[in-house]
Order: C-alpha cells, then sequence, then structure tokens
C-alpha cells in the first residue's frame, strides 16, 4: 500500500510547538506516514521534513506584514510548487491565519486542508468565515464555543480540547529552580513575561519594567523574574535591563518555571494569558503596539476583551492594560493595591481553575491526530 504523505504548514514558534506535538501523535498512531513541514526545530525533531524554516516569518501588525510581503509570495509559490511537485494526501494549517488562508485559497480544494488552532474569527474579520466554509475540509479547534460557532455557519469542526494541558508544566523543581537563580522561596516573586516576539517585547518591555520598579518601592523585599525567549537574541533585553534597581534576574527558555515560583505575573496578551491561568498564578494582562498598527486593527476586533481568559469567562477575570491605558503609575497602582489584598488573589485563583475546566481534557493533540487519519 502506497505511503501516505502529509504537508503542516506553521508560521510562528509557538505553531511550531502545536504542529510538532501534532506530529509526534500522527506518527505515533501510524509511523508509516511521511510528514513534510513548513516548520522549525520542534518539527523537526518531532520527525517531519523541513522544507522551509520559519525563523524569519514571524511579524506583528499591518506594517511588519507589508515589510515581508515579497518573502510571504515566495514562501507560498515554494509551498504550492513543492504540493504539486510531491504527492500529498492532506494539508494541514497550523495557526497563521493571515498566510495560511491564502494559502488554502491557493490550493483550491487540489487536496484536503484541515485547520487546526482556528483563526480568531469570532473576534475580528468575520468575513474570513466565507473562506474557511469554501477551502478549509475541517477545522479542528481548541476552544468549545469555536465548534458551535463554526457549525453555525455550516462548517464542519470537531473540538479536541486544548493542548496547553499537556505542555504547560515546569521542567524542574521549584527550590532547583530557586536556588540555580539565587530566589528566596520567603520573599514573594513577580514574573515578567513581555511577550516572544522582538517587537512585542520592544514595546512591552519597557512598561513592566518601569512598573516593576513602581511596586519595588511600595513594597519591600521583591524579587523579580524576567521570562526569555529563546528566539530572540539576549542584547534586546540588555537594552532596557541595564539601568533597572531592583532585583532582577533573567532566565531563558524557562516560562513555566518562572510562572511556577511566581506569587504573581505580568504578561503579554497573547498565548501566555492561557498558560498562566493553567499555572494557577495571578497576573494582569499588558499589551502595546506600534501606534498605526493599533489604530489599523483596532476597529476591526468586536470583543471587549483581548484576554484568552477574559473571553473564555465572559468577563474581565484579569485587569487588562492595552494600548494607551498600559501605563507603568496605573499598573503599579493596581498590582499593589491587587497583592495587598488577600481576598481579591484568591478570588482570582478561583476563577482561573474554573477557566481551566473550559479548556477540556488533556490529549487534544491525540484526539487531533485521529481525526486527520481517520480522514485521509
Amino acid at each position: 500500500m502506497e505511503k501516505k504523505r502529509i504537508l503542516i504548514v506553521c508560521g510562528e514558534p509557538s505553531g511550531d510547538l502545536n504542529a510538532s506535538n501534532l506530529a509526534k501523535e500522527i506518527l505515533a498512531l501510524n509511523p508509516g506516514i511521511e510528514i513534510s513541514a513548513v516548520g522549525g526545530e520542534l518539527l523537526q525533531k518531532a520527525g517531519a521534513k523541513i522544507i522551509y524554516n520559519i525563523k524569519d516569518l514571524a511579524v506583528m501588525g499591518f506594517f511588519d506584514v507589508l515589510k515581508k510581503l515579497p518573502l510571504f509570495f515566495n514562501l507560498k509559490d515554494h509551498i504550492l510548487k513543492t504540493i504539486k511537485q510531491e504527492n500529498f494526501n492532506a494539508v494541514i494549517l497550523v495557526d497563521f491565519s493571515g498566510f495560511n488562508l491564502r494559502l488554502a485559497k491557493a490550493i483550491n480544494n487540489s487536496l484536503p486542508v484541515f485547520y487546526y488552532i482556528s483563526p480568531q474569527v469570532w473576534a475580528s474579520r468575520e468575513k474570513r468565515i466565507k473562506t474557511i466554509r469554501k477551502y478549509i475540509k475541517k477545522m479542528i479547534v481548541i476552544f468549545n464555543f469555536e465548534e458551535e460557532f463554526y457549525k453555525k455557519f455550516g462548517i464542519d469542526a470537531s473540538f479536541v480540547g486544548h493542548p496547553l494541558l499537556d505542555i504547560v508544566r515546569p521542567t524542574v523543581e521549584k527550590n532547583e529552580f530557586l536556588n540555580n537563580f539565587g530566589l528566596e522561596e520567603s520573599k514573594k516573586i513577580i514574573a515578567l513575561l513581555p511577550g516572544s516576539r522582538k517587537s512585542e517585547i520592544e514595546h512591552i518591555l519597557p512598561i513592566m519594567l518601569k512598573s516593576a520598579e513602581l511596586i519595588s518601592q511600595q513594597i519591600k523585599g521583591l524579587q523579580f523574574i524576567l521570562a526569555k525567549t529563546p528566539n530572540v537574541d539576549l542584547s534586546i533585553y540588555l537594552k532596557y535591563v541595564k539601568n533597572v534597581t531592583f532585583n532582577l534576574k533573567i532566565a531563558e527558555g524557562k516560562a513555566y518555571d518562572c510562572m511556577n515560583v511566581a506569587d504573581f505575573c505580568l504578561i503579554a496578551s497573547g498565548t501566555a494569558t492561557l498558560e498562566t491561568a493553567i499555572m494557577q498564578k495571578p497576573f494582569f494582562v499588558i499589551y502595546k503596539m506600534n501606534i498605526l498598527n493599533y489604530l489599523l486593527y483596532r476597529p476591526q476586533v468586536k470583543i471587549s476583551h483581548i484576554s484568552l481568559v477574559n473571553i473564555l469567562a465572559g468577563k474581565e477575570i484579569v485587569p487588562e492594560f492595552i494600548q494607551f491605558k498600559a501605563t507603568p503609575k496605573t499598573i503599579a497602582s493596581k498590582a499593589i493595591a491587587f497583592l495587598a489584598s488577600g481576598l481579591q488573589v484568591n478570588l482570582m485563583k478561583t476563577e482561573l481553575t474554573q477557566i481551566k475546566s473550559l479548556l477540556g481534557e488533556s490529549g487534544a493533540s491525540k484526539r487531533a491526530a485521529q481525526i486527520i487519519l481517520d480522514t485521509i
């Protein structure tokens, strides 16, 4: 019997992570399948043949996209040429909706296209639903409400649970991490997670650091740990932290360990908000982008919150400090009051437990893999 062949396409580190876990499960269920991918190191380690490395693809905002348009056009042409040359049985698109939906349209139903980690069309740009209905064979979604949302439009969708439930866990024991970074268990720790893209870090980290400075002036003995993402050069961080006057350590590639030891976190909006919720750590959300990108993007958003935790809750569980409201003085003032109130801290922990329960059960990647294999 002829070997089945699958092409996976993602475009960012988070997509590479989720795609790699999906690839592992596909190969565990059917070791004879061949997987090619537009991806990164994690997909390669999972057993995929990389046809294009995504290290230069991550973008943030409209103007970032404009600068890289030639790169995206060339990549799309490269993928379509590979599809013509190779006898694939299916294409799996993972997140990265701006590119992947255009790719699906170009593939034009010449082979089955699955979409894993849905575009957030329920939050903005609902017109994309027409493209999804026409060019995507099946949506494999990670939030329960997404299944109902797509079915309302006549789109085949299956909820498999959230893959983060299988991923989010510390890599070392708490005491070992504290010892490695010279942190004291008896003193409160605040974790700073300013995002995974260079442009995010450049906009958000200075706000977090100034907020941390103001908090440390009011609450003595605090310790701060900054989670550095491996795909952004250390020099970017050092540019901003060189003048800090408070107790700050930097940990590379240890985001979950930073959360694990923290009493409180300042988090850039995105996947990290859900990760922090799974870790059951109280946090505030901070987000700021290039002003022109913000003015272009904001009118398209039709929901009142941007944090996935608040979206799932249908209310504000965690305070959001977005764009013009993301001022260190405001953030620090609210954080100081929050940390002084045991009642507020415990209430947030309780509500985060409820959010975690909405994410389904562990094993999302395996269920997604089974759906794809059953279909092809």
